[in-house]
């Protein structure tokens, strides 16, 4: 059986071995139980193969670097750096394919989207951008990447199979944030410059509405479900939770560290547990991750990690959240049930973005 075979199947298959293993021991001693004991030892063994080489235990961690122009790729089981690959000018906002074979990086500077093969780590096709690209989101069926040009004050809707920008919608000033609704019908965008939160219409691709947050909106996510967008603003040091029905903000996270200038907390990247049971929010040049109670909005714990923290990925399983720290030029490794960091990992020069891929 190849690699591609699932985490999961291997996880059921294993358990299943196991339940039938313990069955076997309390059979009385007949004449083919010991052939019936060699059976399951070797597939239970097997199993256990497949579950250590399946695609769940296998990834890399991929880093954009903005200052020396590369992606940093990394092993995800030993964290060591396997390649380094030379990228458009300026690589920030990356984005992983639906079929997690290729990498969208929004190379900001050369006004462009370059496409990054995983297997082959060549760069294979150039999409159209218009000017300064700074971050994206891909349609969950992967044919559409929404991308946030910073220096028009629009999005593009880019079609990836033709390679063409199919719309152009106009929202607020310094657009950077993208989010796509889990049932794809509406596009998140903040504009840093107006502190809004735009909503789109992704049949109509007009603004429906937008909400005043916080100072310098960086980053947009949604909850699983769908019913909630959190968005972190920079210069406020704030997150906004805003219902995605209502387009109203429901609260207002807050962040203090007293050892912390109150200007040097700003709220960017945010990663939410699967589960619901944290938010991480990188705090910049804070230097900290907050760890947030999605239910109570409260910060449990701050992390220490690398100077001027942008943003960050988990590992496949979530136990692990890797963040990119711009100015110390390394990634951070949290590790999220314990909530500690537990090493930093040099990268590029001034690390940005972070995408984990199976």
């Amino acid at each position: 059986m190849s690699r591609e075979v699932s985490g999961s199947f291997c996880k059921k298959r294993t358990k299943e071995l196991l339940i039938s293993w313990r069955a076997l021991q309390n059979v009385p001693r007949q004449p083919d139980k010991s052939f019936l004991v060699l059976f399951f030892k070797k597939e239970l063994l097997f199993a256990l193969f497949l579950l250590w080489a399946s695609p769940a235990f296998a990834f890399r961690i991929f880093v954009s670097n903005e200052k020396d122009n590369t992606i940093t790729v990394l092993d995800g089981a030993t964290l060591k750096i396997t390649a380094t690959v030379p990228v458009g000018a300026r690589p920030r906002g990356i984005v992983l394919s639906q079929d997690g074979r290729q990498l969208y990086i929004c190379t900001s500077d050369a006004d462009h989207i370059e496409v990054l093969d995983l297997a082959s780590l060549k760069v294979t096709r150039v999409l159209p951008s218009n000017p300064d690209p700074e971050y994206m989101a891909l349609s969950h069926d992967g044919k559409t990447l929404y991308v946030a040009n910073e220096d028009n004050s629009q999005v593009s809707v880019l079609d990836v199979a033709e390679g063409r920008i199919t719309s152009e919608i106009p929202v607020g000033v310094e657009p950077e944030g993208m989010a796509v609704s889990p049932d794809d019908k509406v596009v998140i965008c903040t504009s840093e410059t107006t502190s809004m939160t735009h909503f789109i219409d992704v049949a109509t691709h007009t603004v429906d509405a937008s909400v005043l947050v916080g100072t310098r909106p960086r980053f947009a996510v949604f909850t699983k479900d769908g019913s909630r967008i959190w968005v972190s603003s920079e210069v406020a040091g704030t997150v906004a939770v805003i219902d995605a029905a209502t387009h109203k903000v429901l609260h207002t996270v807050t962040f203090s560290l007293p050892e912390v200038p109150t200007a040097a907390i700003q709220a960017v990247g945010i990663n939410l547990t699967e589960d619901g049971r944290y938010a991480f929010v990188d705090l910049g040049p804070a230097n900290r991750v907050a760890v947030v109670d999605p239910k109570t909005f409260e910060v449990e714990k701050y992390l220490l990690v690398g100077q001027r923290v942008w943003h960050g990925a988990f590992s496949p399983d979530q136990k692990f959240l890797y963040t990119a720290n711009g100015i110390s030029n390394d990634m951070s490794v949290v590790d999220v049930d314990a909530l500690e960091v537990t090493q930093s990992v040099p990268v590029g020069q001034a690390p940005w973005g972070v995408v984990v891929a199976q």
